[in-house]
């Protein structure tokens, strides 16, 4: 069933793996992947000089680690895409369990580096976030779950993807990672609106989230803290939010030129979470429409693809990919802007990070393997087949 996959590319007995893979992997998927970290690379030597001599580092220091870390990104990437469906399949249970562990025992073992968030392992050279690897791991094993429920007979899949992602839910909450939280909700829930979920159970979910919403501004002090200074008017220029919306709105339309930028100079997180005000600052409105376009390319791409999808698991794991991966960008740059409130969220591909980078070269990885061409042809045709 798996094999059923979009595309008409006859098969070819004998042919080599990476000759199969050009022939079938969907090159303006992997061009617009390969642009993104290009950009990041040409960010990351605007925005990290600055933090780089503040740490006593070489200028390039965190611009070499990206480098290093997005090469371990794109390797994982083209490897995962040359896997077949079943592959990616056992490979994202298999990592769902090692990062539903470690993100288990971050109250224990984790750190927070003074930020207020414990979501991250210390170790020692670098750190580590389970919660970038966990989500594509939930996507696979979810979208799992809910296929195998649409099967004759087969198990009550979508209560366990749900019980599933309310836990992970819980423990990202728990830590807290609301923004994280929320993506992985938002994920799971295109895939059960794919799969067919009542329109009444939609909007029970969508209450359940806005009374959980109230009970942790009424609870959580650092969620509290997070929507005030949304919801207030006026924005405090020594703040990241206000460094960030004054670097956007200086840039204008082509810039204020290249290293000619002062925002990096006062934003601690300028090379991660604020890399689009950098962008917008120092090359303008024309390199911000540049990347949402690449980011908006690479999400309907991969959608008009699956729509063609027969088989039910891909059709649902790639959507849940899919919309997770442009939704995180909506979600970055909207904080930017102030349009969101703030997510101590990355800019995938672009922004520095080595677990960001790395789970997102997986999670890519798994969705140009989803949407390779295969043997079988349009689902039209096979219904014409089955006429005659």
């Amino acid at each position: 069933m798996t094999e059923m996959v979009f595309g008409t590319h006859q098969v070819r007995d004998g042919e080599p793996i990476l000759p199969r893979w050009w022939r079938t992997i969907d090159k303006w998927t992997l061009s617009a992947i390969l642009l993104l970290f290009s950009v990041g690379i040409l960010l990351g030597l605007a925005a990290s000089p600055p933090l780089a001599s503040r740490n006593g580092f070489g200028a390039f220091h965190y611009v070499q680690k990206q480098a290093f870390f997005g090469t371990l990104a794109l390797t994982a990437m083209v490897l995962t895409s040359m896997m077949s469906p079943q592959l990616v399949r056992r490979l994202g249970v298999l990592g769902f369990l090692c990062a539903f562990a470690a993100l288990a025992l971050l109250p224990i073992f984790g750190t927070d580096f003074g930020k207020g968030a414990v979501r991250w392992y210390s170790l020692g050279f670098g750190s580590f976030q389970p919660s970038e690897f966990l989500k594509p791991g939930l996507i696979i094993v979810t979208a799992w779950l809910m296929a195998a429920s649409q099967e004759i007979n087969g198990p009550s899949g979508r209560l366990y993807s749900f019980f599933i992602t309310m836990v992970v839910v819980t423990l990202l909450a728990m830590q807290p990672d609301f923004g994280q939280a929320a993506l992985v909700l938002f994920g799971w829930g295109v895939m059960y609106f794919i799969a067919g979920a009542p329109f009444f159970l939609l909007v029970s979910m969508a209450a359940g989230v806005v009374g959980a919403g109230t009970l942790a501004y009424n609870n959580s002090e650092h969620f509290a803290r997070r929507i005030d200074g949304f919801l207030t008017p006026e924005v405090d220029p020594t703040t990241q939010l206000g460094y960030a919306t004054g670097a956007i709105r200086e840039g204008g339309f082509f810039g204020v030129g290249v290293g000619e930028g002062s925002v990096k100079w006062s934003l601690p997180d300028a090379h991660t979470d604020f890399i689009i005000a950098v962008a917008a600052e120092e090359y303008g409105l024309v390199l911000v429409l540049f990347i949402i376009m690449l980011f908006a390319g690479v999400t309907l791409r991969s959608l008009f693809r699956l729509v063609k999808e027969r088989d039910p698991f891909i059709r649902l794991a790639g959507t849940g990919l899919a919309c997770t991966f442009g939704v995180q960008a909506i979600i970055n740059m909207g904080v930017a802007v102030r349009l969101l409130p703030a997510k101590g969220m990355t800019l995938p591909f672009v922004s520095y990070g080595g677990s960001s980078l790395i789970a997102g070269g997986i999670a890519i990885g798994m969705l140009l393997a989803f949407t390779r061409s295969r043997p079988q042809g349009e689902l039209q045709d096979a219904l014409r087949g089955r006429g005659r």
